[in-house]
């Protein structure tokens, strides 16, 4: 997937790339899912200055590989034709298209993407990850977006995230919410005598969610925007159980030490600045994580 460049009659190249709730890129065409949303489209143009920021081996070969895991909606997943779009997609496409390359996303298990990046198979990890002081021992993150942690419950079936020992909870295997928040919590309850919770890890985040969707769960915990566009395309079937917390910034992972961070990094402030990156966060309706100024290595915890 890649954004292509245009010549208008003033001899400036402009990368057209369309951001949008369901689709994908295709030049400048317009394309949606199944669910028929308008498709708005952003005109992103090459910024000469912020370009000059790459490394020259990626300068050269004139684009990002990317690694991604998917499907983790509205972040990067796959849509009906099977090419990986969402939130993450679109923000990515408009920062290469800010530094004059094409983007090329290769699917990946969400627990090799860092190790890929150490050993230089990818330039980037995208994949909502959790920028954390621990991960930021093995690589430099780039932050892009701001997202806490919310849980989901059937519709009519409380849970108090706060208090579920003894229950089944599902999260995403290797992501935050299976290695930290919901593991703290039931040694928690073992510390007070009671049950623990029984974590039920998945691969997929989908599979979490139709999981809980089917009851074989009694509730879910994931990203904020993850849950609230699970709850939104269950048709009730499932709702937030309690308010975002615990927010933190994802990041793109890049290989420690590398200039192309601080690329990353002007691109994604360009965005900011214009106002593009809040039409990008408008289009997913995931606005409420909007950032004011991307950092290196933005770690809270």
């Amino acid at each position: 997937m890649s954004v292509r460049s245009v010549v208008g009659s003033s001899g400036v190249r402009a990368l057209c790339a369309v951001f949008g709730g369901a689709l994908i890129l295709s030049g400048c065409t317009t394309n949606t899912e199944g669910s028929g949303d308008e498709v708005a489209k952003v005109e992103v143009s090459e910024v000469a200055e912020i370009a000059g920021k790459l490394p020259e081996d990626i300068e050269r070969a004139g684009k990002l590989v990317i690694g991604v895991n998917v499907p983790y909606q509205p972040n990067e997943y796959k849509d009906a034709s099977g090419k990986i779009v969402g939130f993450d997609v679109d923000l990515m496409n408009a920062v290469t298209a800010v530094l004059g390359i094409e983007a090329e996303y290769v699917e990946s298990a969400f627990e090799k993407i860092i190790p890929a990046i150490q050993a230089g198979t990818y330039d980037v990890g995208m994949s909502s990850i959790t920028d954390s002081e621990e991960r930021e021992k093995q690589v430099d993150f780039t932050t892009y977006f701001n997202a806490g942690i919310q849980w989901a419950q059937q519709t009519g079936k409380p849970v108090d995230p706060d208090n579920a020992c003894g229950l089944r909870v599902a999260v995403q295997a290797t992501t935050v919410e299976h290695t930290d928040e919901v593991p703290a919590k039931s040694d928690k309850c073992v510390a007070e005598g009671k049950a623990p919770i029984d974590i039920k890890a998945f691969d997929e985040q989908s599979a979490a969610t139709n999981a809980l969707v089917q009851g074989q769960v009694d509730a879910m915990s994931a990203d904020s925007p993850v849950t609230a566009y699970a709850v939104k395309q269950s048709d009730g079937k499932i709702e937030l159980a309690g308010p975002v917390f615990d927010s933190a910034p994802y990041g793109w992972a890049v290989e420690k030490g590398s200039p192309l961070a601080a690329a990353l990094q002007a691109a994604v402030n360009h965005l900011i600045q214009n106002g593009q990156y809040k039409e990008i966060t408008e289009n997913w309706g995931v606005q409420e994580g909007a950032i004011t100024e991307s950092v290196i290595n933005g770690a809270v915890s």
